[in-house]
């Protein structure tokens, strides 16, 4: 069957944001005279929300109460620098003008703080998304099933009729938790080695593959 719903993961899978990530993560650390962290370093702790790339970006037995002083400088300075260089992926606005030639609704699940997903979709692609959530307090972040569930519901839409997009174990983790069939992408984040160690059942590695996966 065509899907009709295709819900996207952002990072990593839609925009190349990596290099914006890691000049704030190592903006905010050299602030308090802690050592920086590569570009790899910074890929291998995203997809898990930003106090998990703040938490493991920081040295060991680092305090919690300065862990939190960390991410809090750390969004307000990304909020500022979130799109110095970050880009679309090749191919992605034109997959996603096709998807909506096919009648195919679009949306964005991410745990990227929400006023920074926020900001990214309206400028990157403006009035393209049916929903667009990032994380928020109070909601559990992927891999639970919650903001994927509310989005379903949002546009009344079946488990069944979806598909989900990602470019990591965390996008694999949240399908399966969701109840959707899942594409992983291997331009992202994660190697195509390492997604098919970690389960993945269906990887693209270009749009127009992706296109042929999403429409059948």
């Amino acid at each position: 069957m065509t899907y009709t719903t295709a819900i996207f993961d952002l990072d990593g899978t839609i925009l190349d944001t990596l290099a914006d990530l890691a000049s704030s993560v190592n903006h905010t650390l050299a602030q308090h005279e802690m050592p920086g962290r590569s570009l790899d370093e910074v890929r291998q702790a995203l997809g898990y929300g930003m106090k998990y790339l703040i938490g493991h970006s920081v040295p060991p037995k680092t305090p919690e109460a300065l862990i939190q002083q960390l991410l809090t400088e750390f969004k307000a300075h990304y909020a500022v620098h979130c799109m110095d260089f970050t880009a679309p992926y090749p191919g992605i606005k034109e997959l996603l003008a096709a998807l909506h030639r096919h009648d195919i609704g679009c949306a964005v699940v991410s745990n990227k703080g929400d006023f920074a997903v926020q900001e990214l979709i309206d400028h990157y692609f403006p009035h393209v998304f049916d929903a667009v959530v990032g994380e928020r307090t109070g909601v559990r972040r992927k891999p639970a099933p919650d903001v994927v569930n509310e989005v379903m519901r949002g546009l009344n839409v079946t488990r069944k009729s979806c598909v989900y997009i990602g470019d990591s174990e965390v996008d694999i983790s949240t399908a399966a938790n969701a109840g959707t069939d899942c594409i992983s992408v291997d331009w992202g984040f994660r190697s195509r080695a390492f997604l098919i160690a970690r389960g993945a059942s269906h990887i693209v590695s270009t749009t127009s593959e992706l296109l042929n996966a999403i429409v059948k």
